[in-house]
């Protein structure tokens, strides 16, 4: 059973939190710190740039929308459009709210686990490695290549503000550029923006308001073994490092989700999906080539759960109400897994709660939602 909390992990924080919430360190220069502000800056305006996609028309806000707790706001797909409309991804998209304090990817000795990094399963170990990757994939972006990413931001109105940051001769070096495209997304990305621990969850920690009886029973059931289990993936604890939950402990499992046959990636140009319906997403296991990996994906932060649906890595679920029902009866109803081998049976799945248990553990993940405000 895995529910260690962050006691074997190795967190790694934020370089910076404007919030104040990462401890600040007196000695840092104040050059650097306008330097890094800059780069928050400049990240930003990356983010939201629909010039960047080939054609224009897609940012990495197009996926990653702040009204959607940086997940994808298109509830009508299960996964992601790309520039052009006939292309999707295989897989729901995910938040990146918070993704600043997943590890880089690695595997715990202790644990027996692994754990950590960017993307579902793990494929990027830094946030600099995942910013790279969607400007040049062709179901996502769609850039042929990082020349043109960086010709494109060079001829950006921020242009100017990015030679201020990275050197007048920035753009004469696309390798560098591109990196340097990569460090300023990371740096916003790393923002209290993308983790603002606004809930009412924080307000509530910080004896600022209260729960209702509602919230408090979710909370309850949330944590105890015996019941909702939910914080053996989703801990509500941190004990490592003074910074509040993440509501994730960065591992992989394979909770025996169901395939989607409603995804349109399986029916797509056999150019971008070649197996076509019988594509089978094996998660961590094909990125490591390791069956004991088969269906794995890494455990989501809860933050902002309430506005981040669809749910599961293939989009299958489109309500939290659905993801408790499976949570709860899944071994019951019978659900067939997209791939059976490594099901988690021990945590999940025949919980047996009632409709009214199930309601206040979402009464209690919606409290989880930023920008709070006490009345």
């Amino acid at each position: 059973m895995k529910h260690a909390i962050y006691k074997n992990m190795k967190v790694i924080l934020p370089t910076l939190l404007l919030s104040g919430l990462a401890a600040c360190n007196s000695s840092v220069d104040s050059n650097e710190t306008s330097i890094n502000a800059q780069k928050v800056a400049l990240g930003k305006q990356i983010f939201f740039d629909t010039d960047l996609s080939n054609p224009a028309g897609q940012a990495c806000s197009s996926c990653h929308q702040p009204n959607a707790g940086f997940a994808d706001s298109d509830n009508e797909i299960p996964v992601s459009r790309g520039i052009h409309p006939e292309r999707f991804g295989n897989r729901n998209t995910p938040s990146v709210a918070y993704a600043a304090f997943s590890p880089e990817f690695y595997f715990d000795d202790i644990e027996g686990i692994f754990f950590g990094g960017q993307f579902l399963d793990g494929r990027a170990s830094t946030l600099e490695e995942q910013a790279k990757r969607p400007f040049l994939n062709p179901v996502e972006m769609a850039n042929t290549d990082t020349t043109s990413v960086v010709q494109k931001v060079g001829q950006s109105i921020y242009a100017d503000e990015f030679k201020a940051v990275y050197g007048d001769e920035i753009f004469s070096d696309v390798e560098r550029a591109f990196n340097s495209i990569a460090d300023a997304l990371a740096s916003f990305e790393r923002s209290d923006e993308l983790a603002a621990f606004s809930s009412k969850f924080d307000l509530f920690m910080a004896g600022q308001t209260t729960l209702s009886a509602q919230e408090l029973r979710g909370l309850d059931i949330f944590n105890r073994t015996d019941k909702g289990n939910c914080a053996a993936c989703h801990p509500g604890a941190n004990e490592a490092v003074d910074t509040p939950a993440l509501f994730t402990d960065f591992s992989y499992d394979n909770l025996g989700t169901p395939a989607n046959p409603n995804s349109p990636f399986l029916t797509q140009s056999s150019e971008y999906n070649p197996e076509g319906l019988s594509f089978i997403d094996f998660g961590l296991g094909a990125r490591l080539g390791n069956n004991a990996e088969n269906g794995k994906f890494k455990v989501p932060s809860l933050r902002n759960v309430n506005l981040t649906g669809p749910y599961m890595h293939n989009g299958v679920f489109a309500t939290l109400e659905e993801v408790l029902d499976f949570y709860s009866d899944r071994d019951a109803d019978g659900v067939i897994p997209e791939v059976a081998e490594n099901v988690n049976r021990s945590e999940l799945g025949a919980l047996a709660l009632s409709d009214q248990e199930k309601l206040d553990i979402i009464a209690f993940l919606k409290t989880l939602t930023d920008g709070f405000i006490i009345e």
